[in-house]
């Protein structure tokens, strides 16, 4: 691999993947092919699995939950194995960035960053590893003692995107491994190699067998069986709301499983007239053209101050002109290829619909013609109405609609009109004013003066429609845990019968 990450040369051939049950590699029955968005070449070669297989694979993490391999140990040995895990990953971060650029279309830098960021996961889960704990209650008088145990909430079926193949899995799997916890992944079908490639490293840190399983195929079948399993104790599954809504009737329709969403989001980037208006731009541009815009923290609604909307609409399309959009081998590259054909025409249909409904387009909304890949320009819109499909829907590209405000109050009012409630970003120089929006704005997470910024040790999760519960940091271990309530009697009780 170091071969690889010298020249970012694409694969002779595409390389091919089975599944991982119990510790074992399988073969799968038929292959599905994954193409390079943006090289149209083939890469990848990855197993369907069947019902069948994900009945295995969840039979192996059950027997390995009850088994008490994991679930048994104490934290400091769990830490150990996500420590080996994070230097394992470390030594492979280039390997594993190639397969996440070839198959997702992402920059070679921006993955290499990733990994980064997952490597830290893994530290940050080992520290969470040993720190978990319950409580107890000397408050109960002197016959009786109480305590509060945390415990493993059992077999975890982890259903991830394909916008951040690694990112996503590594912001979940050590965290619940760190609460001792067994699971079941299936990835996105068209971004499967990196969470194959980390059974391998999991394994090579001596994860026990059947704590991490891999199932591979398509969300409609396998995806909808995991969400269905009356033998899954806890569904995470991260994508579209619309999914997520499909998760809530399925856990509900089989054994009421526990779920953790992280779901749409149509994030604001509010931007008052007393910033540093040149560092809000370049956070404005950089919020929706991250991963090409497929992002569900993008800031995809710019709100800003009408005094100086003209002015920050300028910069802002001078600063979206210089981005460096191309190969996503290419290190130069700061913006890569649309992951998806179906996510390319999703993209391009709102983009139309802007025009069509009267929003006035100051910079991008082209496809650009590089090889034979699939690149849009970033595209802002201004005079976007708030009733408009492109200021309501997520589309998850790169395409920001621009809004002015008058008032504190104005700008609070645009930022919550919405469902969803993800993540917001806020521009000021002003205390005052950044506390009340930072209160009033319905967001699970808020980036002051900055935008997506933070590390592991910080909570994942939304509001409203942009799911339910918590990843990452102590909070993403809890989240995984179910509460117990035990009672000692001390000395002899009184009897009820005389």
């Amino acid at each position: 691999m170091d071969q690889i990450a010298r020249t970012l040369s694409l694969p002779e051939s595409p390389r091919e993947f089975g599944f991982f049950i119990d510790g074992e590699w399988r073969q799968g029955r038929e292959l599905a092919e994954q193409r390079s968005p943006a090289h149209g070449v083939p890469v990848t070669r990855v197993a369907r699995c069947t019902t069948g297989d994900l009945d295995d694979a969840v039979a192996a993490a059950r027997r390995a939950f009850e088994d008490r391999s994991w679930a048994g140990i104490s934290g400091g040995e769990r830490a150990g194995v996500l420590l080996r895990a994070a230097e394992i990953l470390r030594r492979r971060r280039d390997e594993v960035a190639y397969w996440e650029v070839l198959e997702n279309g992402k920059p070679i830098n921006q993955a290499r960053a990733e990994i980064e960021g997952c490597i830290a996961c893994f530290e940050t889960a080992a520290g969470a590893a040993r720190l978990l704990h319950g409580d107890s209650f000397n408050s109960l008088g002197d016959g009786l003692f109480g305590m509060v145990l945390r415990e493993p909430i059992g077999v975890v079926g982890l259903i991830t995107p394909w916008n951040f193949p690694f990112l996503i899995l590594c912001e979940r799997v050590p965290f619940i491994l760190a609460s001792g916890c067994t699971m079941v992944v299936k990835p996105s079908e068209v971004t499967s190699a990196t969470t194959l490639i980390l059974a391998e490293i999991l394994a090579e840190a001596g994860l026990p067998k059947g704590v991490y399983n891999v199932v591979t195929g398509p969300g409609g079948t396998v995806g909808q069986a995991m969400a269905e399993h009356p033998d899954i104790d806890m569904l995470s599954f991260t994508g579209s709301t619309g999914v997520g809504r499909s998760c809530v009737h399925a856990a509900a329709d089989s054994n009421f499983k526990k779920l953790g969403l992280e779901l749409g989001g149509k994030n604001p980037i509010i931007v008052f007239a007393d910033s540093d208006l040149e560092d809000a731009a370049d956070a404005a541009a950089f919020g929706i053209s991250f991963n090409t815009g497929q992002c569900c923290v993008s800031s995809s609604r710019l709100v800003v101050e009408a005094s100086v909307a003209d002015e920050f609409e300028r910069l802002l399309v001078e600063k979206m002109r210089r981005i460096r959009i191309g190969d996503p081998l290419d290190e130069a590259t700061q913006v890569g290829a649309i992951t998806t054909e179906a996510q390319n025409r999703t993209i391009l249909g709102y983009i139309d619909k802007g025009r069509q409904e009267g929003a006035r387009l100051l910079a991008g909304g082209e496809v650009l013609e590089i090889g034979a890949g699939r690149f849009i320009a970033p595209t802002l819109f201004s005079g976007v109405r708030r009733d408009m499909a492109i200021a309501r829907d997520e589309i998850f590209g790169p395409v920001l609609s621009s809004f002015r405000f008058e008032t504190v109050a104005e700008a609070i009012a645009i930022a919550n009109d919405t469902v969803y409630g993800l993540a917001a970003s806020l521009w000021t120089k002003d205390l005052d004013k950044a506390l009340t929006v930072t209160r009033r704005v319905r967001a699970g997470r808020f980036w002051v003066n900055t935008i997506m910024a933070g590390g592991p040790e910080m909570p994942l999760g939304g509001f409203r429609q942009s799911g339910w519960g918590r990843e990452a940091g102590i909070y993403g271990v809890e989240e995984y845990t179910q509460i117990k309530s035990v009672h000692v009697e001390i000395g002899k009780r009184a009897h009820w019968i005389k």
